[in-house]
């Protein structure tokens, strides 16, 4: 199995515009800068894009992960709220001890991009990360991200990050290596206790 795409996207799904336009718009600039650097690989694994009908999605999302160089995690209080999110994001953690066996990671492999700030604070996943982009100055009046000064070098340091890991994923990634073994974990704990809000009862 050789790499097959440059990130995987994780991200919680929304319904209205402002989520899916910071998707695409961050999509499309990383596309658009990450493109010279590879060869035949495709520069992102978008789930919506690019899973076909079928009922194993635990599978084809597993094995597109373990195909990816890296992951870019798109930050929003609704994703630490899903379990699904908070699975990929182990299931990431999981494979970078993997690829830790195969040579020195010169970074970490999940690349937080804050899009909203939680109004308590991040979690210490996201912080504790010794590189992550604060976004959460987007807003539907932002203009194109790969084209915009504001973002550009934020998205630059992204960019070289991916390239970094891919020609070190290239280099040292075992022959033969199967990502079809690869399984998502368990889903894990919530990343910060839940406040009970009721009322005391009388």
């Amino acid at each position: 199995m050789g790499i097959r795409y440059g990130c995987f996207f994780s991200y919680a799904h929304g319904r209205h515009e402002l989520m899916q336009r910071f998707k695409a718009t961050l999509a499309d600039a990383l596309r658009c800068y990450l493109e010279p650097y590879f060869d035949n690989e495709d520069e992102l694994f978008v789930d919506v894009e690019q899973l076909g009908g079928g009922d194993d999605l635990d599978h084809k999302i597993a094995r597109a992960m373990c195909e990816s160089v890296c992951m870019i995690l798109i930050y929003t209080p609704k994703y630490e709220a899903h379990a699904y999110t908070r699975r990929e994001y182990a299931a990431m953690r999981q494979l970078e001890i993997e690829r830790s066996k195969w040579y020195a990671l010169p970074s970490h492999l999940i690349i937080p991009v804050i899009m909203t700030q939680h109004p308590e604070q991040l979690p210490p996943q996201i912080t504790e990360s010794s590189f992550y982009v604060d976004f959460s100055r987007f807003t539907m009046a932002t203009a194109d991200l790969k084209s915009n000064p504001e973002f550009l070098p934020d998205i630059d340091k992204m960019v070289r990050r991916i390239v970094t890991h891919y020609q070190c994923l290239k280099k040292y990634m075992p022959p033969g290596h199967d990502c079809n073994q690869f399984e998502l974990p368990d889903v894990p704990p919530p990343w910060r206790e839940i406040t009970d809000t009721t009322f005391p009862k009388k």
